[in-house]
């Protein structure tokens, strides 16, 4: 569980394909923290490090999490957003993030406005119905507010500290950006779902 509070912008090292999809490098200031198996937020997508060396820690990625992230995108020397596992008695500055990605959206713009900065970023169709005015979404691990939304893209208000300290300074048109929507939305959509189509009951098991 995370909180969409970036708490250090990485580097990347290394990005190697493999069998089993890829290996990841990523340096950060906070390595040497950081024990084996621990979970760590990666441009929002929770990953877990397999490998900690010289300041860096290494991440395997399936392929199926570079299927839904922008993670099989990243190169030597690209920052990306990291975030550790929220811990009790933590302070919730952002809102409740799984570090599971639903989707991978395109950026449409991300204009300078003054001393901010007006990111426009495409909304799946799929999950229109997850999304709403001043609701909370994490946007490449950022706990973010919709500030508009439209019916094929939202756009989000980023003030200059958050510019400065995650990867958005690095992006522009066209690039590809990675979405969690709120948790508590999903639920309910999904229980609505079940009353508009109801799962078939179970059949009990046969007693012994």
């Amino acid at each position: 569980m995370f909180t969409g509070i970036i708490e250090e912008c990485g580097e990347v090292l290394s990005f190697r394909p493999v069998e089993s999809g890829a290996e990841l490098w990523v340096k950060a200031g906070f390595t040497h923290e950081v024990a084996l198996g621990e979970s760590v937020a990666n441009n929002g997508a929770c990953l877990t490090v397999t490998e900690v060396k010289d300041g860096a820690m290494r991440f395997d990625l399936l392929h199926e999490t570079l299927r839904l992230t922008n993670l099989g995108d990243l190169k030597p020397g690209d920052p990306v957003n990291l975030e550790r596992s929220l811990r009790v008695g933590d302070r919730l500055s952002g809102h409740f993030v799984q570090g599971h990605v639903d989707a991978r959206a395109t950026v449409f713009a991300y204009e300078r406005v003054g001393q901010d900065h007006a990111f426009t970023v495409a909304l799946p169709p799929e999950f229109a119905h997850l999304i709403v005015p001043k609701g909370s979404i994490c946007v490449n691990g950022i706990s973010l507010t919709v500030a508009e939304l439209h019916e094929d893209r939202f756009v989000l208000w980023i003030i200059p500290h958050t510019h400065e300290v995650t990867s958005l300074k690095s992006v522009v048109t066209g690039s590809k950006v990675n979405l969690e929507f709120d948790l508590l939305a999903k639920h309910l959509a999904r229980i609505e779902e079940l009353k508009t189509h109801p799962s078939p009951s179970p059949r009990p098991r046969p007693r012994r």
